[in-house]
């Protein structure tokens, strides 16, 4: 049910998540090529491939989550498990952008690096309301 709320903080965790890591570069490099998820993806070490592998999973487990709208307590879980790939997602960025070595390689660090936080806050922001729903449907059963 896309009327309700929570679905449109998933649907904004999976275009942020899904659409937007395409449009936004991670980093510059010193030839002024832009690195953004295709590039994190064809890099070979495997720590920088799952960056670009763990958003697209994270826009997969939003997407589905808001098709999960009759089961609340699977879509809840499926946002934590979005929440905690996100979380490691912005550590291993955070962490492969200190580690990079100045202007040698990388000369510009772009904001694509903080968009796992956007993507918490539109999931934390869900999983309150639906929270919200299975509190508001316990407290109804309740009365019958």
């Amino acid at each position: 049910m896309i009327q309700r709320i929570q679905s449109i903080y998933l649907l904004l965790s999976a275009l942020v998540s899904g659409v937007l890591v395409f449009l936004i570069s991670f980093w510059i490099t010193e030839n002024q090529e832009t690195i953004n998820v295709l590039g994190l993806i064809n890099d070979e070490r495997f720590l920088i491939k799952s960056i670009g592998i763990g958003f697209l999973i994270s826009s997969a487990l939003s997407f589905l989550s808001i098709f999960l709208f009759k089961n609340r307590q699977n879509q809840f879980v499926l946002g934590r498990i979005n929440i905690l790939i996100n979380f490691y997602l912005l550590g291993v960025l955070l962490i492969e952008s200190l580690n990079l070595p100045g202007e040698t390689t990388v000369s510009v660090k772009g904001i694509g690096v903080f968009l796992p936080i956007i993507v918490v806050v539109f999931l934390a922001m869900a999983n309150k309301a639906i929270k919200k729903d299975e509190n508001l449907v316990k407290s109804v059963d309740r009365l019958r």
